[in-house]
């Protein structure tokens, strides 16, 4: 039978962590989840009352919701689990075989990408994507077809953004985990004929598959509350045609004043990031 002193000298070290967890974490999520199920508004009501699930009866019966929903699949498949995941482990595994100015140079580059502040990032895609931007310069240098990309494709352009500013951690994970692969490994394969997509596919990947679930599970998590780098390139427009669920709560909860509204969306967005997370989590879990 174990001490209960002993268990709670065991536990006191780690007591400030757990209260300031629940003070900081916990708490405001609790009261976030409190507001989703009210009317609360910021202008033109003394007092909130209890809806229930109104709030969210409302959504799942709004297109624009629904609009928001399909846009940010979109965007978080095709720039974080397709285009960042599949350039960062492109770029580590071309960086292995590549010089070491090579390398230093593409590595600056890329991290200097990671590390500009979102709202830096938004302004210069912008400035790249805009009708008179660089884009179309180049293109029209070339003599090649120009458009609007920020007006006829809106969520391709933001989520190329997206793929660029991200793609050095995924470069940086899989750049780790390649450099524990055991040379003898594939010097084996190499040996025994497997060509380079066989060992790509039959060795490598297998071997830096929970590298690649936990990149996975980081990426997409950021994607999905990425705002700032759309909301500096499109404002979710034209239209509604690049609005993701974080700028659709946002329009709801401060600029039409439905904070109510905005907090049981912004709760929706947490239960699609917690179905990732567990979808990735099983994926660890999983024994090859």
């Amino acid at each position: 039978m174990s001490d209960p002193r002993r268990s709670l000298a065991r536990a006191l070290p780690v007591a400030p962590a757990v209260v300031l967890l629940l003070l900081f974490l916990a708490g405001p999520i609790a009261y976030c989840a409190y507001i989703a199920f009210t009317d609360l508004q910021l202008t033109g009501q003394a007092h909130s009352s209890f809806v229930g699930f109104a709030n969210f009866r409302t959504a799942f019966g709004d297109e624009a919701f629904l609009n928001a929903v399909w846009l940010t699949l979109v965007f978080t498949v095709v720039s974080s689990l397709v285009g960042q995941n599949t350039l960062g482990l492109a770029l580590a595994a071309l960086m292995q075989r590549a010089s070491k100015p090579v390398r230093t140079l593409t590595g600056g580059v890329v991290i200097t990408a990671w590390v500009l502040p979102e709202v830096v990032a938004g302004f210069l895609l912008y400035a790249f994507f805009r009708k008179e931007g660089t884009l179309n310069a180049i293109l029209d240098a070339l003599h090649l077809p120009s458009q609007n990309w920020l007006y006829t494709l809106p969520i391709l352009a933001v989520s190329f953004a997206n793929v660029w500013r991200g793609t050095a951690f995924s470069m940086l994970v899989y750049s780790a985990a390649l450099n524990e692969i055991p040379k003898e490994i594939t010097e084996a394969a190499e040996v025994d004929g497997a060509g380079g997509p066989s060992r790509l596919w039959h060795i490598t990947l297998p071997m830096i598959r929970r590298s690649i679930g936990t990149n996975l599970m980081l990426n997409t998590l950021q994607t999905l509350s990425v705002f700032g780098l759309i909301w500096v390139m499109t404002r979710g427009g034209p239209g509604n045609k690049s609005q993701t669920l974080p700028l659709f709560m946002y329009e709801q909860a401060f600029q039409n004043s439905m904070i109510g509204y905005g907090t049981a969306v912004a709760l929706l967005l947490l239960l699609v990031g917690s179905v990732f997370s567990v979808m990735y989590m099983r994926l660890l879990r999983t024994e090859v």
